[in-house]
C-alpha cells in the first residue's frame, strides 16, 4: 500500500495557476466552538440496509446494518472526534430502533430524531451482482424518513445553532415536506451564521434532473462548500432567478416530477436495480471508481504508483484530457461560474483521478489514494466527513483535501457504507507498508 504524494501544479488553470492560499476559508467564517454548540448538524433519511452475497433471487444470507448519506457523514465525523447531531424520522418499529441504537453507539447525537407510528422505516437492499458491480433496490416510498418536517430543524437551531449545516440533494427528493425542511434549514443557517455544506448526491431513481436542478439552483446562493462529482456540476449552475431570497418554492414540481411514490404504502423503487449506489454515488468501480475515485485497484494501482514525490498536499496538475467523463477545462469553467455565483469553494470528485478544490484563490488537486478496493459504496460520504473534519480543525485547502481522500480510501477498503470510517488515530495507517502489524 503506497500513499500518493503531489507534484507542483502546471500553469494555465482556468481559475489561475496559483493554488488556494493556505487557510483560505469558505464564504462565511466558522462560528466559534463552545459547549452545547454542535460542530455539525445534518438530517435526512437513514434506512435499514441488507447486504447479500449474490443475486437476491437465489436467496441466501444477508448482513443487516443501516445506511443513509447524512448519517454516514455523521458517523465519519463522530469517529474523528467531532460533536455531530443527526435528525430524522424512523418508524415505530424494530428497524427504527436499530437505526437510532447504531447512531448512538457511534457517538452521534440523535436527540432531534423522532419516531413515526404511521409509517415504517425505509429499507435498502444491496445485491453484489458482479465483482465490481453492485445493484441497489430501494423500499422507501412513504417511509417515516420521507415524512420529515421543518419542525425538526427548527428545534435543532433553537437549541444550539451548529457551526456547520450539512445537506444533501437526496433529502429534498423524498417529499415536499422533506424539501421544505431543507429550505427552512438553509434560512436558519443564514440567520445564525452557520456554514452550509451541500453534497449534491443526485439520485436519478428519486427525481429527475430537471426537478433536482430547479431546487439545487435556488439553494446555491446559500452554499459555502459545494461538493459534487463532475457530472453533477451542471445541476447547480444558476440560470434565471435563484437570488438571495428565501430558497426553494418548488414543492409542487417535486411532487409531480421528483420523489416517486411519496404517498401510499411502502413499495419497491427501482425493482430492476442500477449500477449506481444510493449512499455513496456508486457501487461499481468499473463505472466510475470508488464514488469520486477515492481509491485505485488492480492495474490502476501500478500506474498510479509512478506519481511524483512532492510534499503532502502539494498541488498537482489537473488531468490533461478527461476526468471521470468531463474535460478538465469544462470542470474548471463550471466551478468558476459557481464561485462567481457566491459559493465559497467547490469540491469536485473526479473519479479515479482524485478530487480538486476550486476557490477564488485558485485550484488544488489531490490524486486518489491507492488501496485494495473492497466496497465502493459510502466512499463519497466518507470523503465529505474527512473534508468537513479538517475544515473544523482549521486546516487549509491542502489539509482538507488530504484528509478527505484519506477517509474516502478507508471506506473503499472496507465493506459497508460507514463501517470502515477511520478514527483520528488511524488516519496515518494508509502509509504503512503491506504486511504491517500494529501491536
Amino acid at each position: 500500500m503506497r500513499t500518493m504524494t503531489g507534484q507542483p501544479a502546471a500553469p494555465g488553470h482556468e481559475r489561475g495557476a496559483a493554488a488556494p492560499r493556505p487557510g483560505t476559508a469558505p464564504g462565511r467564517p466558522l462560528l466559534p466552538g463552545r459547549p452545547g454548540r454542535p460542530d455539525v448538524f445534518t438530517f435526512g433519511e437513514t434506512m435499514v440496509a441488507l447486504r447479500g452475497s449474490g443475486p437476491l433471487k437465489l436467496g441466501g444470507t444477508m448482513n443487516v446494518s443501516i445506511a443513509g448519506a447524512e448519517s454516514n457523514v455523521a458517523i465519519g465525523l463522530a469517529r474523528l472526534g467531532h460533536d455531530v447531531r443527526w435528525a430524522g424520522a424512523v418508524g415505530e418499529d424494530e428497524a427504527g430502533q436499530l437505526v437510532l441504537r447504531t447512531l448512538r453507539a457511534e457517538g452521534v447525537g440523535v436527540s432531534g430524531a423522532s419516531t413515526d407510528p404511521g409509517a415504517p422505516t425505509g429499507l435498502l437492499l444491496f445485491e453484489a451482482r458482479l465483482p465490481e458491480v453492485t445493484r441497489v433496490h430501494y423500499y422507501r416510498a412513504g417511509s417515516a424518513g420521507s415524512r420529515i418536517g421543518a419542525e425538526v430543524v427548527e428545534r435543532a437551531f433553537s437549541a444550539a445553532p451548529p457551526r456547520v449545516l450539512h445537506l444533501t440533494g437526496i433529502t429534498p427528493s423524498l417529499s415536499p415536506t422533506a424539501g421544505a425542511a431543507a429550505r427552512r434549514a438553509l434560512q436558519l443557517a443564514r440567520e445564525a451564521g452557520s456554514l452550509v455544506c451541500l453534497d449534491v448526491n443526485f439520485r436519478a431513481r428519486l427525481w429527475t434532473a430537471e426537478a433536482a436542478a430547479e431546487v439545487l439552483r435556488e439553494w446555491i446562493p446559500f452554499v459555502d462548500v459545494l461538493i459534487a462529482s463532475d457530472d453533477e456540476l451542471p445541476l447547480c449552475l444558476l440560470g434565471d432567478g435563484g437570488g438571495e431570497g428565501s430558497p426553494g418554492g418548488a414543492e409542487g414540481n417535486q411532487g409531480a416530477e421528483g420523489s416517486q411514490g411519496v404517498e401510499g404504502n411502502l413499495e419497491a423503487e427501482g425493482a430492476h436495480g442500477a449500477l449506481r449506489g444510493e449512499e455513496g454515488d456508486g457501487a461499481g468501480m468499473g463505472a466510475k471508481g470508488a464514488d469520486g475515485g477515492l481509491a485505485l485497484c488492480g492495474s490502476e494501482q501500478g500506474e498510479a504508483a509512478g506519481a511524483g514525490a512532492g510534499a503532502c498536499g502539494d498541488a498537482v496538475p489537473l488531468p490533461p484530457q478527461e476526468a471521470a467523463g468531463a474535460p478538465a477545462a469544462t470542470v474548471a469553467t463550471q466551478a468558476g461560474l459557481l464561485l462567481d455565483q457566491g459559493v465559497g469553494e467547490v469540491v469536485v470528485k473526479l473519479g479515479t483521478q482524485g478530487a480538486t478544490v476550486f476557490t477564488q484563490g485558485g485550484s488544488l488537486h489531490r490524486p486518489a489514494k491507492p488501496v485494495r478496493a473492497v466496497d465502493a459504496v459510502g466512499a463519497g460520504d466518507a470523503f465529505v466527513a474527512g473534508y468537513l473534519s479538517a475544515l473544523l480543525d482549521g486546516e487549509g485547502t491542502a489539509g482538507r483535501l488530504e484528509r478527505a481522500v484519506t477517509t474516502g480510501a478507508f471506506a473503499v477498503a472496507s465493506p459497508g457504507d460507514w463501517e470502515g470510517a477511520p478514527t483520528r488515530s488511524e488516519l496515518g495507517m494508509l502509509g504503512a507498508p503491506p504486511g504491517t502489524v500494529v501491536r
